[in-house]
């Protein structure tokens, strides 16, 4: 039997396959297809999943595959530079292609002990009160104490569940896909660069070795957006929207995406949950889905861990949906807003240069970059200090920086007075007396995955909020 089995070997579920194992909870990734997709459906890593990345110890091997570049054009695809003093410590966006993203994630999660079985599709599922039992197309029968369903859009696990995915169905439709181009590169470069100037939505972009991601808007929608579409409607669709189509041959794969946007009426329903895109579907504008889906899975890691260890307080793991379902609502209205400013039609075009406009205001600019990239994301803890909800950045300390003590997956007490105590908690949490220029509080006590619980210098206040997200203090 296992603790928790893992619906999707994507970025969601390995990211939490991961976060399972740092705490030693028996995990299995089962997962449909033979092998790893080599379809490139994202291109890199937003700012907090960056962070994420840091916080445990792994960002030198995404940094060595892939590339930084510049904040600045993520909304509705509008170029303004980054904004001054951004509130981190990696302020750019890491260039890397989902297939490479999905590597490294397994590697992390096979190193820490999780099992990963692929070709297992799983079919059915019932629970009670003790377990789940999942059902493989095989006729195979997995018992495991929770179930968690990383499995995309198309969600098997949400459909066995029976929960709503209220939402808007696809009105455009965008191809995709890798393949060579036979054309010179200046020719390329002007022709794309005048489509641009009114379809937002297209794009030939080299993606090495000769390679080039073509992006075009569709016909219309496809009824089945699971068959792939032809190289002819590709090339259809380039001569229609560039007068040419670019010499285009040698595909290496081909796809279509939509702008539906879906959202979850629940994430828990018993002891099965959701992540990732069986939560939530959104039109990929601003690079957010990925990034979304494995900070749901940094958001219910430590929680489902709780859980399964026996120490969770009442509610913990029901704060999953409480704290990540609105940021996936706000994902859903933000890329619904990009879209409508990317389309071609003189309407949703004035207004696209009246945001251009009011985005050269830092406020503003600021204000969109930080949502983008959720480091703006502050769930509601209540009333008290300013940080207090907030993720904490990565602080340089006198002995080292905040980040590279977050490894293990465990709490954290940043205590510059050196008069605070987490006795009785130490199994769960690391008390770590140490000063920072850069932390306007006296001590801050940081959740796994960072985000401020309590920030002060009273030892009585804080015991008072060590139960809320650790539970009950060792006898």
């Amino acid at each position: 039997m296992f603790d928790v089995i893992i619906a999707g070997a994507g970025p969601t579920g390995l990211m939490l396959a991961a976060e399972l194992r740092l705490h030693g909870v028996r995990a299995l990734v089962l997962e449909r297809e033979a092998e790893p997709t080599k379809v490139v459906r994202a291109l890199g890593l937003h700012v907090r999943s960056i962070e994420v990345m840091d916080q445990r110890g792994l960002l030198e091997r995404f940094l060595a595959h892939g590339k930084q570049y510049p904040l600045g054009g993520f909304f509705a695809g509008i170029a303004k530079p980054s904004p001054d003093r951004l509130d981190t410590a990696h302020s750019y966006v890491l260039g890397i292609p989902q297939p490479v993203i999905d590597r490294l994630l397994a590697e992390r999660a096979l190193e820490l002990g999780a099992e990963i079985r692929r070709g297992g599709e799983l079919v059915g599922l019932t629970q009670d009160d003790d377990g789940v039992t999942a059902e493989l197309a095989d006729g195979t029968r997995l018992r495991s104490s929770y179930l968690v369903g990383c499995d995309g859009g198309r969600s098997t696990v949400r459909k066995l569940l029976g929960v709503g995915f209220p939402g808007e169905p696809s009105r455009n439709e965008t191809l995709l896909g890798e393949m060579d181009v036979d054309v010179p590169p200046e020719t390329l470069t002007a022709v794309v660069t005048e489509v641009r100037e009114t379809h937002k939505r297209f794009g030939v972009v080299p993606f090495g070795e000769g390679v080039y991601r073509v992006v075009v808007p569709a016909e219309g929608v496809a009824e089945d957006r699971s068959v792939p579409p032809t190289f002819d409607e590709f090339k259809q669709q380039l001569r229609k929207l560039a007068g040419t189509d670019f010499g285009v041959h040698s595909p290496r794969w081909l796809s279509r995406f939509g702008d539906a946007t879906r959202l979850a009426e629940r994430y828990r329903t018993g002891r099965v949950l959701l992540a990732g895109d069986a939560a939530h579907i959104h039109p990929p504008a601003g690079g957010q889905g990925l990034n979304l889906g494995v900070q749901d899975a940094f958001n219910l890691g430590w929680k489902l861990a709780a859980e399964v260890g026996g120490w969770a307080p009442e509610g913990l793991l029901d704060s999953y949906h409480t704290e990540r379902h609105p940021v996936a609502a706000d994902v859903l209205a933000n890329t619904r807003a990009q879209i409508e400013l990317m389309s071609p039609e003189p309407g949703p075009q004035a207004v696209r240069r009246l945001v251009s406009e009011l985005m050269d205001f830092e406020e503003v600019n600021r204000y969109l970059i930080e949502k983008i990239t959720a480091i703006g994301v502050r769930y509601d803890f209540g009333e008290g200090h300013d940080l207090l909800g907030s993720r904490m950045r990565d602080v340089a300390l006198k002995r080292g920086r905040l980040y590279g003590l977050m490894h293990a997956g465990r709490g954290l007490l940043l205590d510059q007075t050196g008069l605070l105590s987490v006795a009785g908690w130490a199994d769960r949490i690391d008390h770590v007396v140490d000063v920072s220029e850069e932390l306007d509080a006296p001590a801050v006590l940081l959740r796994p995955d960072g985000h401020v619980a309590w920030a002060g210098d009273d030892q009585q206040d804080l015991l008072g909020h060590l139960p809320r997200w650790f539970g009950e203090a060792a006898s």
